[in-house]
């Protein structure tokens, strides 16, 4: 009897059509496409990955290790997926988080606001004060009579001198024209001047200084400080912020995981310290959103509480790290050390960047 054949719609390969499914690619063939089929097969696999997810759950908060030694073994349907399970978990953190970080903008761009006014003030009352020439020679005869006691050579005292009596003389010479700006300089007056007539943003930036032939990072800089003055605003500075820390562990995490690649690094190929730093980073995103949620409900929750979880994640990546490459536990505490440190001083540069691209591009 003759084998009657049909072609899979997905990957067009051939193949018995007494199969419901095609063998090369498991699409179902006999399928039609209903409202009913449509939203059942969103929602299995919606919650297959949430099944999954509080199978995996309960072994990356109380067994370290115990679901990247299992992945590695071979169970990788069994468990949530590493990249799926720090992928769900940041996303449900930084989703907690942007509520904190909406309330800390708004609360830093007051303080800042405020802080702006104040300062400018105190700067602008000091520089009307006029000045007193009888104190300018009183400090200098003291400077004078004292001078050989400061055991200076005669070169220095020379330079020494004649910065003093310049700085003196010119004090003497503006004591009734002493007020500076403390922003822009002497600029900031014609700078406000322009804002407030609505001036474009090229002629202000000239007055500020920047030069037409000026390259690319000195012409954000001063775009960016421009803004920043117009707005008195770093709300959004902060949000930028907050916006690139995803983008930052992007990076972080695989350099963790080559921090773990040259301690370890005849136990297993990168790829698998990769999966541990997964599966680790994933049950630290859990922490951080467990505070942020307590912070959340409970806004006086003690200090010194979340100093100890924030702890406990140190001993939670040595229990990981001892069960996952199987060393000692004193060699496995001063590799966590290592680990801690390294990982520490490395985030100092990111952060610093992380700065950087949020005056820059916010």
């Amino acid at each position: 009897m003759a084998i009657k054949e049909t072609t899979c719609k997905n990957c067009e390969q051939i193949f018995d059509d007494a199969f419901n499914y095609c063998p090369y690619c498991g699409q179902n063939d006999k399928e039609e496409l209903t409202i009913g089929v449509l939203f059942s097969n969103t929602i299995a696999n919606y919650f297959s990955v949430d099944a999954r997810f509080f199978k995996s759950f309960w072994p990356l908060m109380a067994k370290p290790g115990y679901l990247a030694r299992k992945f590695l073994a071979g169970k990788r349907l069994l468990y949530l997926h590493p990249a799926q399970m720090y992928l769900f978990v940041s996303v449900v953190f930084f989703f907690l988080f942007s509520f904190v970080a909406r309330n800390q903008e708004e609360k830093f761009d007051q303080a800042l606001k405020k802080d702006f006014d104040q300062v400018r003030h105190t700067m602008d009352s000091i520089s009307e004060q006029p000045v007193d020439s009888a104190k300018v020679d009183e400090v200098l005869q003291v400077y004078n009579e004292n001078k050989d006691q400061l055991g200076l050579k005669d070169l220095d005292k020379k330079e020494l001198d004649s910065i003093i009596n310049a700085g003196s003389t010119a004090i003497k010479k503006n004591k009734n024209n002493v007020k500076t700006s403390w922003v822009f300089g002497e600029k900031e007056k014609e700078v406000d001047s322009l804002i407030q007539a609505g001036a474009s943003d090229e002629e202000i930036l000239k007055v500020m200084g920047l030069e037409q032939e000026s390259g690319y990072f000195k012409t954000r800089m001063y775009q960016q400080g421009l803004k920043f003055y117009r707005n008195r605003s770093g709300g959004s500075l902060l949000k930028a912020f907050y916006d690139s820390l995803p983008i930052a562990m992007f990076f972080l995490l695989p350099l963790f995981a080559l921090i773990l690649k040259v301690l370890y690094y005849n136990k297993g190929r990168y790829a698998h310290h990769l999966v541990f730093s997964f599966y680790f980073f994933a049950f630290v995103f859990v922490v951080f959103s467990i505070l942020v949620l307590v912070s959340l409900i409970w806004a006086k929750f003690p200090a010194w509480a979340n100093f100890l979880i924030i702890l406990s994640t140190f001993f939670y990546l040595m229990i990981a790290l001892k069960r996952f490459y199987g060393q000692g536990w004193f060699l496995t505490y001063i590799k966590t050390s290592i680990v801690a440190t390294v990982f520490g001083i490395l985030m100092i540069p990111a952060s610093i960047l992380l700065m950087m691209f949020a005056f820059m591009f916010y």
